[in-house]
């Protein structure tokens, strides 16, 4: 179970969307991108704050291994609702390209940008290794010097004093910055972006537990006012499915769940499957238990039952914004979900 920390947030948070660009079974990924494009355009009719994607690679189930291309499409079919990242993985990439990708991306669609930032690779060893180029480790212990690094080429910052970023100009990147947030699924994270005044958001969708209220309480800990504001502001991240009934919600979350249970378990990541594919599945008892344990952390079940869920993250962890993570076999089904979670 959640356990509160000293602080929480009383007002109803604001909603905003994170999508994996989901790749089922006979899914071109054509179909795939253009659905995730969909979902931004009902995400904004809905009234939904901002719609992220995540930077992953080598991972047949998920098409966002573009995120700046992708948020560029997005947000040229959009026109009010604020479109990110959720996250870059900032090890994978130059800083400089980074903001110059970026500030691009501000330049082209004003500030209606964000910038998440992860040091996860979002991927296993061997690529990450050939997205860096790099055979050491070194890359994710640098993260916070990255990040300072990053914040001098947009200008949010002065140039760093004998560093690189104090004789480079990022065209464009310079006095075009993104709103930035740091993402993390530890307290690393919520510690540096506590010590540096940025926004923070929790990726419970993939990493629930007893840690999820903790890093929220580092954050706050440690926050300190800065470039981000002077008051700590935070995010929470669930997976979500609204069915007819609890029990409705878990069957349409067995293909997600089977493909995590199958990652988890060492086998090789693949496409999502089918619903016919997962409902003929014979599930191990160890499946099976990850499946319900996955289940009671997320937002899964009927509409009193999910929100209720986000009502209990919410209290537990403060958050003053919900990123759902809209699940299911199918577009129909995460657009209902969207649909009656912010309704």
């Amino acid at each position: 179970m959640l356990v509160a920390p000293e602080v929480t947030n009383s007002a109803t948070p604001e909603y905003s969307v994170l999508d994996l660009a989901s790749v089922f079974e006979g899914m071109t990924h054509s179909e795939a991108l253009a659905q995730t494009i969909t979902t931004a355009k009902e995400a904004e009719r809905l009234g939904y704050r901002r719609f992220w994607v995540a930077e992953h690679h080598g991972m047949p189930a998920v098409a966002s291994s573009a995120p700046a291309v992708l948020i560029g499409a997005i947000a040229a079919a959009t026109s009010t609702i604020r479109v990110g990242s959720g996250g870059v993985m900032l090890p994978n990439h130059s800083s400089l390209v980074i903001a110059e990708q970026f500030g691009t991306l501000v330049a082209l669609h004003g500030d209606r940008i964000d910038l998440g930032l992860g040091r996860a690779p979002g991927t296993d060893q061997l690529t990450s290794s050939v997205l860096r180029r790099n055979v050491g480790a070194e890359s994710a212990d640098d993260f916070p010097n990255q990040v300072v690094e990053l914040l001098a080429w947009f200008g949010v910052i002065p140039p760093l004093e004998n560093g690189i970023a104090s004789s480079i100009v990022a065209v464009p990147g310079a006095g075009d910055a993104p709103e930035m947030w740091l993402l993390g699924s530890s307290g690393f994270s919520a510690k540096l972006a506590g010590l540096l005044g940025l926004p923070f958001a929790f990726a419970h969708h993939f990493a629930g537990g007893e840690n999820t209220p903790v890093a929220f309480d580092i954050y706050r800990k440690n926050f300190a006012p800065g470039i981000g504001g002077s008051e700590p502001r935070s995010m929470v991240a669930v997976s979500s499915i609204v069915a007819d009934t609890v029990a409705e919600a878990e069957r349409l979350a067995l293909p997600n769940n089977l493909m995590f249970a199958r990652m988890r378990m060492g086998g090789r990541p693949s496409r999502i499957p089918t619903l016919a594919e997962a409902e003929a599945h014979n599930w191990s008892e160890a499946e099976r238990q990850f499946a319900t344990e996955r289940n009671a952390q997320q937002a899964i079940g009927d509409l009193d039952h999910a929100k209720g869920r986000i009502a209990a993250l919410v209290e537990a962890t403060g958050a003053d914004e919900v990123l759902i993570v809209p699940q299911g076999p199918d577009l129909a089904t995460k657009l209902r979900t969207l649909a009656e979670i912010i309704g």
